[in-house]
């Protein structure tokens, strides 16, 4: 079975730091303390909107990082004024990632309005528009991850699309184990997903309220290349301190 990578999430660290007008804490300071404890990647959602993570940190992480670099968005996410002072002007998320060309870019289907991500893509809708952006983006070399659902025929159409890897949301598998309800039958799901996505080729990825509670369970399911934690890292850190945090996430990983 092969290791999974902890990618840690930024976006909770810039909203804090965007609370106060000032640089304090420093988005890349906090990228290298965690890299520092043992992260494998860092991630970051830069919403047009802004409200965490900002452009500006986008391409002072990718000056600065020595691990895998995965940005998350909407790809279809427009140009959109800044109404911050001193932040520059959002220039459409497929703009910003051409230009700062990460190593892995996760698309997925939130507006300005979501509060956080909370579905996949269905691809019965969105497959031709996507089609050219995932071309696009693995000819800059580029991995490509699009935000699935745990469903066997959406699996088969973004193999048909020709995406690297899939992030499963895991939403529906936390809430499972927190309300202690279908736990089995939900996990189940993701499971069978995990196998498909194997035999499909599909590298896979998870990510979406995953914490110490739930994760070492999910991290059992079959070649689980990478997960993505922000929310629940950075309320452990605070709590148990960075570095221990990001070692209790690793064992949970099993390392």
């Amino acid at each position: 079975m092969s290791s999974t990578d902890l990618s840690i999430n930024l976006n909770k660290i810039a909203l804090i730091r965007n609370s106060r007008d000032t640089d304090y804490p420093s988005i890349t300071a906090h990228a290298q303390h965690c890299i520092d404890a043992g992260a494998d990647g860092i991630t970051v959602h830069p919403r047009p909107d802004q409200r965490h993570i900002r452009c500006s940190d986008c391409f002072e992480l990718a000056e600065m990082l020595t691990v895998e670099f995965n940005m998350e968005g909407n790809p279809f996410a427009p140009a959109m004024k800044s109404t911050q002072q001193n932040v520059a002007d959002y220039p459409g998320f497929i703009t910003l990632v051409r230009e700062i060309k990460p190593a892995q870019c996760t698309l997925v289907p939130d507006t300005n309005q979501q509060l956080t991500s909370d579905h996949g893509f269905d691809l019965h809708h969105s497959a031709d528009a996507l089609n050219p952006i995932i071309e696009e983006l693995q000819g800059l070399g580029i991995r490509v991850s699009l935000f699935m659902v745990p469903e066997p025929a959406q699996l088969q159409l973004a193999k048909e699309l020709g995406v690297d890897r899939i992030e499963l949301y895991t939403g529906p598998y936390a809430r499972a184990i927190e309300h202690k309800l279908n736990i089995e039958e939900v996990f189940q799901q993701f499971y069978h997903a995990a196998e498909i996505a194997r035999d499909l080729g599909l590298g896979l990825n998870a990510g979406h309220d995953l914490n110490l509670k739930n994760l070492a369970r999910f991290a059992s399911i079959p070649d689980l290349l990478e997960v993505s934690i922000g929310h629940a890292m950075t309320v452990d850190a605070i709590e148990m301190g960075l570095a221990t945090a990001i070692q209790a996430y690793q064992q949970c990983l099993g390392k």
